[in-house]
């Protein structure tokens, strides 16, 4: 008589899985998707363009394009910091519809790439009605602590980045 043999569970499978850039902003720990990574870069001379939100920084000239730069923690409602040696500018692609542009976030400091298996992410936990986290892919458990993944082209509105395209034309 022969065995039959069960093929292997399928293995599980998430979309979040794969290489992180992780940072820092105050005590928090976040990580976005390194393929929308295109650069880090020391913070530079960033020239502040009026009637815009607050978290927006202004525009910096990257290698001959203008590309906006938001403060993640100003965006997030944290109280802003004096930028330090350690402080980034992660350039990042932003996708959204029909626009598509290159944006610097600015980061307290950068810390690594990690590569997130799918057991390491779990789902974001609800945080009750009224409070709305689309920019959260979920969150990521790793070394004993966790870090918040962030969905990059979600950090700001539909409608605020096509303000932002709109002021640089």
């Amino acid at each position: 008589m022969q065995a039959v043999m069960e093929p292997p569970a399928a293995a599980k499978t998430d979309a979040r899985a794969g290489k992180y850039l992780t940072f820092g902003l105050g005590k928090e720990e976040f990580a976005i998707q390194v393929m929308r990574v295109r650069e880090i870069m020391g913070v530079q001379d960033i020239t502040a363009v009026p009637q815009t939100p607050e978290y927006v920084k202004g525009v910096i000239n990257l290698r001959g394009k203008v590309i906006p730069v938001i403060d993640l923690r100003r965006r997030f409602g944290m109280p802003a910091q004096e930028y330090t040696q350690r402080t980034c500018i992660v350039v990042v692609h932003i996708e959204q519809e029909d626009t598509r542009m290159l944006t610097g976030v600015v980061v307290d400091e950068v810390s690594e790439v990690v590569t997130l298996q799918p057991g390491d992410i779990e789902d974001t936990p609800d945080f009750g009605r009224g409070v709305a986290t689309p920019y959260l892919l979920g969150m990521a458990k790793l070394k004993g602590k966790v870090k918040i993944l962030l969905d990059i082209n979600k950090v700001m509105s539909e409608q605020e980045i096509h303000g932002l395209s709109d002021a640089l034309l």
